[in-house]
């Protein structure tokens, strides 16, 4: 996944103005992304606040970097040998 050029609060903006009325070709054009980039951000950040998506965005960041932690080698099951 690439990382955005715009922030949270700069894509919920765009996503508020297009709820409220403005057509999308106009808040694409003035945030420098398509049509489609709209309508995706509508999708993901419809019915979210900003402090929310900030909050989301960090737990992500925080579950990805526990995932990949190594474990202790005490944790792994052992073998059981005959």
């Amino acid at each position: 996944m690439s990382k955005s050029a715009h922030t949270e609060a700069q894509i919920i903006g765009a996503v508020v103005q297009v709820e409220s009325g403005r057509k999308a070709d106009e808040v694409a054009r003035e945030a420098g992304v398509s049509n489609h980039t709209i309508y995706a951000w509508k999708q993901k950040y419809g019915d979210v606040e900003v402090a929310e998506a900030q909050e989301l965005r960090h737990l992500r960041e925080e579950n990805a970097r526990l995932c990949l932690r190594p474990r202790p080698a005490s944790t792994f099951p052992r073998a059981i040998s005959p």
